[in-house]
């Protein structure tokens, strides 16, 4: 049962801490992709009425203890065992309501003690009643494999003295193991969208005994595009059933979702989530736009120059940039993995392990991974890309700086950057980002790192400056590869995918 981080002082319980002093809980979340029939909501509405009266949570000083909040000695002492007896804002607000059997509205992002908000209630609820075969009691729906596997660890923490039976769908497992500890029953569910409609339309299991269900990271299954699954899944339980929801952010979509499936739900709001850590220093290094060659440089001498880096996170918009950058540092001998989506199951778990146990430095990961890892001590975090979405800058950076620890977020921001760069400063609310001063490095860069013009060779007249184009660029129109670099087993490649081929020379 995975839990979170949190402050210092009192023992607190958030969703980038583990127990004792430190440990890690969480992970990378790489997305289940699946393509869904769109469904349309059947369930009655919220009035905006009734809605808005929810809106009214407060967001006081929380002075209660787990002891104060009604839990059962079993779950009580769970989470004593695990080190915390003071819940975070998160927790304080939503746990009471869930026990009271109330649809919760949480709007909160990773690190503030989301997942055992819901995990406590859904113990204590569940520690009465027994499960039946192929009829799961409650249900957790998560965006990836791993931020469900991360809340089965949260669930297996706090539930230590329940016998609580439990199951997690998601990819890359085989589908006999799980359909074998569906026919046995289990009081808990923890799946992906994907996998678990792929149970239900294989028979393999029915929802109309569902007595909670829980979505989790709402807004970058939106991002996502599970959507359409979510409305069919919601559509498959009983009317009665609880429903827990969290999202980091409410765009329309998510706005809609939450007024159609649940009944007035106490919505709990406990920070913007565009806040930034004061922990967290925040650079940038400014670029021109399209000069790919230099800004990989940029991004090694940030690196180099770095202080008291420990660890780092490098993020990037795009799976594709993801192996580039990742193939060029380990080019250069920097010792960095590359973490996204379409990278194998086994691959993503041991990178992340490896990361995790200080046997691997550099961590460049896709946006999705900004939800997922839950990491206690990150040092730095680099975005190589400006991110698309203002509010992924904060996810981005809020990897490092936690639990009162000093961290550091430098950003690469190139000439056709300024939209983004712009929403990232009004998203924050900052004024300006402080600059990193690299103009020696630049200057030296200009003389001696960059492919001089002008510079011929062979008959053909090449320019050496032309790089990675030229070189694909051999060799074509008249069906020809002897005149090109060898290209090896490259060939036969349709899409990149998780592979980067021979002949993209990266620097």
């Amino acid at each position: 049962m995975s839990t979170d981080n949190d402050k210092a002082e009192t023992p607190t319980l958030d969703d980038s801490q583990t127990p004792a002093p430190e440990v890690v809980s969480g992970a990378a979340e790489m997305a289940e992709e699946r393509p869904a029939e769109p469904e349309t909501a059947t369930q009655d509405t919220v009035e905006p009425e009734a809605e808005a009266q929810e809106e009214t949570a407060s967001e006081d000083e929380v002075n209660v203890k787990f002891a104060d909040l009604g839990l059962d000695e079993k779950l009580l002492k769970g989470i004593l065992d695990a080190g915390y007896d003071t819940p975070t804002p998160i927790q304080a607000k939503a746990i009471p309501e869930a026990l009271q059997g109330r649809d919760v509205l949480g709007i909160a992002q990773t690190g503030t003690g989301k997942t055992a908000a819901f995990t406590i209630p859904m113990i204590h609820r569940l520690s009465r009643g027994r499960a039946r075969a192929r009829m799961p009691r409650s249900l957790v729906l998560a965006p990836t494999r791993e931020l469900a596997a991360q809340v089965s660890e949260s669930f297996e923490k706090y539930g230590k003295y329940h016998k609580l039976s439990m199951a997690l769908l998601i990819g890359g497992v085989s589908f006999k193991d799980q359909e074998m500890a569906l026919t046995r029953g289990v009081d808990v569910l923890i799946a992906t969208p994907g996998r678990l409609l792929d149970h239900f339309e294989r028979g393999k299991l029915l929802l109309t005994g569902l007595e909670v269900m829980v979505v989790d990271e709402a807004d970058r299954m939106l991002d996502m595009g599970f959507i359409p699954d979510i409305e069919r899944i919601f559509n498959l339980t009983p009317f009665t059933r609880q429903t827990l929801f969290f999202s980091a952010t409410m765009p329309p979509e998510i706005t809609r979702l939450t007024q159609a499936f649940l009944s007035a739900p106490a919505r709990i709001e406990v920070s913007r989530p565009a806040q930034t850590a004061e922990t967290i220093r925040q650079l940038q290094v400014v670029l021109p736009k399209g000069d790919d060659r230099l800004k990989r440089a940029t991004l090694r001498q940030v690196i180099d120059t770095a202080e008291g880096l420990k660890n780092g996170i490098i993020f990037c918009n795009r799976k594709k940039n993801v192996d580039i950058v990742a193939k060029s540092l380990q080019k250069y001998g920097y010792d960095a993995r590359p973490i996204h989506g379409d990278l194998a199951q086994a691959f993503r778990m041991e990178t992340l392990q490896k990361f995790r146990d200080g046997e691997l430095k550099l961590l460049v990961a896709s946006d999705v991974a900004a939800r997922g890892l839950d990491i206690p001590e990150v040092s730095h975090v680099f975005n190589y890309d400006v991110p698309v979405n203002a509010d992924d800058y904060v996810h981005r950076i809020g990897r490092t700086g936690r639990a009162g620890r000093k961290g550091t977020a430098v950003m690469l921001v190139t000439g056709g950057d300024d939209k983004q760069f712009r929403a990232v400063l009004k998203t924050t609310g900052m004024e300006e980002i402080e600059e990193l001063d690299l103009k020696e490095f630049f200057e030296g860069y200009k003389e001696e790192d960059r492919p001089q013009r002008g510079s011929r060779s062979g008959g053909r007249g090449e320019r050496s400056d032309r790089g990675e184009r030229s070189e694909r660029g051999r060799g074509r129109g008249r069906g020809r590869r002897d005149d090109g670099p060898a290209m090896t087993h490259a060939d036969d490649v349709k899409g990149f995918g998780d592979h980067v081929p021979d002949f993209m020379k990266v620097a």
